[in-house]
């Protein structure tokens, strides 16, 4: 168990202060400063760019669009599978939903209603369904993709903390992933509806999503919904929904009885975007 003293400074710093510099210095066009801190961020989380469509470092003018780089169209090839991992990072928990709860880390729950921001009508079409918590890491890439077919229903934006979302965190910080910022996003597709919401966190300058683009900032004090039901937004299985500046989270939640998770994964195993991640149930 986490002490609370190894995660006292997740409460103490000035989480809000330190994510709006980061933000400006993120979006800053510093000609070869930023290209400097590009190389430095690059050698130090070990990223690959030869993955990158676009693999020279002094093509990027500033450092969110390094961070929110395109890979190679070959570099992550998309398994024959009816549900694919939306991301590259670490698993931190999956499994089934007891009842309303969501299995955070040893001593941890959060509930469904919590995490889509208070709606309880939407959180009742997930009881006793799955869940899976995936972590992207500063090194990661950050573009989230769709882990099936699905038509855009809804989102909303439920302000909140700005907590790191690190692993250590996850075990120590009662409902993370319910406290902090976040934007649900609210699909249906052939088996059933889904979702997907995108965990904000310290130094997260922002997240978009493909149909919206930058959702904050702004950081709004109240939950904002958007309706897209008159809308056609239909997006394909690996097609780009979103994407973080800096690392975070994606909690994803499925109806009962539709999937049965890839008996490879693993807590804390590394997934790419494209694997297998689940099949329908038989």
């Amino acid at each position: 168990m986490v002490s609370r003293l190894a995660v006292l400074p997740h409460y103490l710093l000035p989480k809000g202060a330190l994510t709006n510099f980061a933000g400006r210095v993120a979006g800053a066009k510093w000609g070869g400063k930023t290209t400097w801190l590009i190389r430095w961020f690059v050698g130090k989380y070990n990223v690959n760019m030869d993955e990158a469509l676009d693999p020279n470092i002094e093509h990027y003018s500033s450092f969110n669009e390094f961070f929110t780089r395109a890979l190679r169209p070959d570099a992550r090839p998309i398994a024959d599978a009816d549900f694919i991992c939306p991301i590259d990072g670490r698993i931190s928990q999956f499994g089934p939903i007891k009842d309303d709860q969501i299995f955070q880390a040893k001593g941890h729950n959060f509930t469904t209603t919590a995490l889509v921001g208070g709606d309880a009508e939407l959180a009742a079409k997930f009881q006793n369904g799955s869940f899976a918590n995936l972590y992207l890491s500063p090194r990661d890439y950050h573009r989230i993709h769709m882990p099936c077919d699905g038509r855009l229903t809804r989102m909303i934006y439920v302000p909140g903390e700005l907590f790191s979302v690190s692993p250590a965190a996850a075990r120590g910080i009662p409902g993370l992933f319910a406290r902090n910022e976040r934007v649900v996003c609210v699909f249906d597709s052939a088996h059933g509806p889904f979702v997907m919401t995108l965990v904000g966190a310290t130094i997260v300058g922002s997240m978009a999503t493909v149909w919206h683009g930058v959702v904050n900032p702004p950081r709004m004090p109240h939950v904002c919904e958007w309706q897209y039901d008159d809308q056609d937004i239909v997006l394909k299985k690996g097609e780009e929904m979103g994407r973080f500046l800096l690392g975070s989270t994606v909690v994803m939640l499925f109806p009962k009885d539709v999937l049965s998770f890839n008996p490879a994964w693993q807590p804390a195993g590394a997934v790419q975007l494209g694997q297998a991640m689940a099949n329908l149930k038989k």
